[in-house]
């Protein structure tokens, strides 16, 4: 059975999380840590304490609604979750990870303008131009 980091919950949510497979359970957001737990499977869990988070990331859609959000850490790479009421969570994520941290992710064509620019500064480069 897993055990906890935190020593007060603060929040707790039905989650998703999309690290790998798609995984159900709960978000439990606590004085000490962020903690996802599958429902099936209690050996199943991601903590991940506050200190060691570098930054968040959310998908912002049109209407201001998020879809999922990323938990990008120090050292350990990133982990994806959506919950029930993604607002809700991130507001509680705040308390813990500064303001500044909490970031919006690219949408598509913001993407897709990079993928294309680094094509132009690629071809540049190989042909020795500037």
């Amino acid at each position: 059975m897993a055990q906890s980091q935190n020593t007060k919950v603060e929040f707790t949510i039905k989650a998703t999380s999309m690290h790998g497979l798609t995984t159900y359970g709960d978000v439990m957001l606590g004085d000490v840590a962020f903690e996802f737990y599958n429902d099936k499977n209690p050996e199943d869990y991601i903590q991940i304490p506050w200190k060691e988070i570098d930054h968040v990331a959310a998908e912002v859609l049109p209407g201001k609604k998020i879809s999922r959000f990323a938990i990008f850490t120090k050292e350990n790479g990133h982990y994806t979750f959506s919950t029930r009421d993604n607002k809700a969570t991130l507001r509680a994520v705040r308390e813990h990870v500064p303001a500044d941290r909490l970031q919006k992710s690219e949408n598509f064509f913001q993407v897709l303008g990079h993928g294309v620019g680094s094509i132009g500064r690629t071809v540049s480069g190989v042909f020795g131009r500037k």
